[in-house]
């Protein structure tokens, strides 16, 4: 049975790295390692910071529509 856990543990990594839900658990622990008094954006302020930063320089991605 462990091994089909560590197996489905393994999936939910990948998935959450390559749909970039990850991005934003780095960035709390980031935020709390240097500062742990400093105050870290929810994650929705979080993620609209990403995608304006994206939509901000053509060259990080194409976005047509």
């Amino acid at each position: 049975m462990s091994g089909v856990r560590g197996a489905l543990a393994k999936a939910r990594h990948y998935v959450r790295e390559f749909s970039g839900e990850a991005a934003y658990d780095r960035y709390v622990a980031h935020a709390r390692s240097h500062d742990p008094a400093a105050e870290v954006m929810t994650r929705r302020a979080f993620e609209r910071a990403r995608t304006d930063a994206r939509e901000a320089d053509p060259r990080k991605g194409f976005r047509c529509c």
